[in-house]
């Protein structure tokens, strides 16, 4: 097994602590995992800087030298540079007439059932800023993936060099992302002095109007989500871009050079000796959405590759390539403009 966050909190794992009796929140949190895969992986820590994160980057390695008797080294450092990543705030309300919910018969789970909704639309809102989201177009949002490696390097100091082209020049490209989540490299952060995850509030019954501006009574409920993204070190993300899905459907081949792609990107995650991400990088995952998630499992049912395997996670079969979780989210686009 190669997941997951046994020694490291995840989104689930902090809603646990902070929820006063365990429910309402962790439901929340569940019903929103179905929705979004990289929540059962993603880590959060609280913001060091209100409702920014501010970490420095290692830029460079200091020099070394061979030195001979009698004869000095000379003097050398480490280059870094400082970085501030900041949060978003989503909000939702959900409202319903009284009366329909007193009809239901059940009012409990008439109004879970309408909230459902709203927490899947929030879930795909999160889950599209994680990698798509531009503050230099949406400052209200967080910076996401995408925008931070969008542009190829043959540079192995640049976080382009992390940027796998898999050839798509059409319109019907997609990516394959793997992320070692963990403090050190990838994770997520909340405003300091809040608290992490949706937060649900009950605002019970209300005076509501309609499109007319005529008042009747009904009940409320109050979603508001802070959260955002601190890549500390690119190199434990891996990009494999411009995917063609069109192609991969009705070429083997096309597929099979997909699958070569992603054992270099699983060469190209950054380990470092004697920790537990040298063996089997025990806080890695794959994400793709559910197409490239049935290519890959195509792949595996057509024998074209032994790496691809079923492993059971917490409970359920999950597909794994080469023993790590391949987790389905839908906010992937396969119409991603082609990086170049």
């Amino acid at each position: 097994m190669t997941l997951l966050a046994a020694q490291v909190l995840t989104l689930a794992d902090l809603v646990k602590r902070s929820d006063a009796n365990g429910n309402v929140a962790s439901s929340i949190v569940e019903a929103m995992n179905r929705v979004n895969e990289a929540l059962d992986d993603m880590q959060f820590r609280e913001a060091n800087d209100g409702s920014g994160h501010k970490t420095v980057i290692r830029t460079g390695l200091p020099a070394v030298a061979w030195r001979l008797l009698n004869y000095g080294v000379p003097k050398s450092k480490s280059t870094t540079a400082p970085v501030r990543d900041t949060t978003g705030m989503l909000e939702a309300y959900a409202e319903v007439d009284k009366t329909l919910v007193q009809l239901s018969g059940n009012a409990g789970a008439f109004r879970a059932s309408e909230v459902r909704p709203f927490l899947e639309s929030m879930s795909q809102e999160a889950s599209s800023t994680l990698f798509y989201g531009n503050t230099e177009v949406n400052p209200e949002r967080f910076l996401g993936l995408a925008p931070r490696m969008g542009k190829l390097s043959t540079d192995p100091t640049q976080s382009g060099y992390n940027i796998i082209d898999a050839g798509g020049t059409g319109a019907t490209n997609t990516s394959l992302w793997m992320i070692v989540w963990g403090e050190d490299s990838v994770h997520g952060i909340y405003p300091k002095g809040t608290t992490a995850g949706l937060q649900h509030q009950d605002l019970g019954e209300v005076t509501l109007q309609d499109a007319n501006g005529n008042n009747y009574q009904g009940y409320r409920d109050h979603f508001q989500w802070h959260l955002g993204l601190t890549v500390r070190d690119w190199r434990y993300v891996v990009r494999i871009a411009n995917i063609d899905v069109a192609l991969a459907r009705t070429d083997m081949a096309y597929l099979k050079s997909i699958l070569n792609k992603i054992i270099d990107a699983e060469e190209r995650v950054y380990r470092i000796p004697g920790t537990a991400t040298e063996s089997g990088m025990p806080r890695a995952a794959w994400y793709g959405n559910r197409t490239v998630r049935s290519l890959i499992r195509t792949a595996q049912l057509e024998k074209i590759a032994n790496n691809i395997t079923t492993e059971t996670i917490y409970g359920k079969p999950v597909t794994a390539i080469n023993g790590v979780p391949l987790r389905a989210v839908d906010a992937i686009l396969n119409t991603e403009a082609r990086v170049v």
